[in-house]
């Protein structure tokens, strides 16, 4: 039986909705997550893109936990702010308070978005969000592919069914914010599930041809 892992084991059940539960990639695959082996070294994502990140874990997981893993990261990326977050997503506005909790840092990141972003017209509010996707073996690089998700910056939050910049992250094409759609909408239509559903065929070409 083929063994994978999924180098975040908080986001293993949302991965494998999206492959079609614990059976995506076939009979033979068991998946695991990081939480499934012990004393493994945690990668440090200090890469300048989503693609070394997503790449430097694969392979620094694949390596010490001796199966293919897949590994992402993700963010989102403003046009007027010349890129940012980026890769400093998750961190934004500085490093959350000594026991705070994930809300209120993603309330402080949208916060100083929204403060940078004032006075900027709509045309302008451009942004999307990026989701690159890398699988490695011990070895070295599988596949890697990348999913993104357009749409535009809005004045002020809006919804509750999201987390990081959803409430502020306006989807044109569904008039909503992403905070504002079903998970189901969501999956969709998210960078996220584009960069899952582009390296699932790569995933199942890999494992037949074994």
């Amino acid at each position: 039986m083929m063994r994978l892992s999924l180098s975040k084991g908080g986001r293993r059940g949302g991965f494998l909705e999206m492959v079609g539960g614990e059976g995506g990639g076939g009979a033979g695959v068991q998946w695991l997550s990081l939480n499934d082996f012990a004393n493994v070294p945690e990668v440090v994502e200090d890469g300048a893109t989503f693609e070394q990140n997503a790449r430097k874990k694969a392979i620094g997981y694949a390596a010490a936990t001796g199966v293919w893993t897949i590994a992402d990261d993700s963010g989102l990326v403003i046009d007027a702010l010349d890129g940012a977050p980026g890769v400093m997503s998750a961190r934004f506005s500085g490093e959350p308070p000594k026991g705070s909790g994930r809300q209120i840092l993603d309330h402080r990141n949208m916060a100083k978005v929204l403060k940078l972003m004032e006075g900027v017209p709509a045309e302008k509010r451009t942004a999307r969000f990026v989701c690159n996707i890398c699988l490695a073996a011990p070895e070295g690089v599988l596949a890697q592919t990348e999913g993104k998700l357009e749409g535009l910056i809005a004045t002020a939050e809006a919804g509750t069914n999201g987390f990081g910049y959803d409430p502020i992250f306006f989807v044109p094409a569904l008039n909503s914010t992403a905070a504002q759609l079903t998970s189901a909408e969501k999956n969709e239509i998210s960078h996220r599930g584009r960069a899952i559903k582009e390296v699932e065929p790569l995933l199942q070409a890999l494992l037949t041809s074994l």
